[in-house]
């Protein structure tokens, strides 16, 4: 029997042009989408800047996580696509700032470029949660 997918999104609505969403949870195990930093309307919010950039994801897998009780502190995986290696080691201190000593697994591809104009990073993310969603 498969089990339940919910679609978890920071807002109330999501665009129907796209075809995929923000995160997806199956069971206690979500599935963060390739993210960049960006604000509610798409915008980057910090061009030319890895270290803003990469806050700004993590704020948006903290708002999407905390709709299902749990925090970036539940995540076990993240995949980086950087187009930049100059102040990438920036980054860690982001990470330390979210993760308090309790880092999940990572991997880093150095990529040509992302879709987003102005993107210097993207990241995906796996969380598991500490308990099973109610069935609403």
């Amino acid at each position: 029997m498969a089990q339940k997918r919910k679609a978890i999104y920071a807002g109330d609505s999501w665009p129907e042009k796209y075809t995929y969403v923000p995160a997806l949870r199956v069971g206690n195990t979500v599935w963060l989408s390739g993210t960049t930093g960006t604000d509610e309307t798409g915008k980057i919010t910090a061009p030319g800047d890895i270290v803003e950039q990469t806050r700004q994801i993590f704020r948006k897998f903290e708002a999407l996580l905390k709709r299902e009780g749990g925090t970036c502190q539940n995540i076990v995986e993240t995949k980086d696509f950087i187009t930049t290696t100059e102040n990438y080691k920036g980054t860690a201190d982001v990470r330390r700032e979210f993760f308090k000593g309790s880092y999940p697994t990572s991997t880093g591809v150095l990529v040509s470029g992302l879709l987003r104009k102005d993107a210097l990073i993207e990241i995906s993310a796996v969380a598991v949660l500490d308990e099973e969603p109610d069935d609403d």
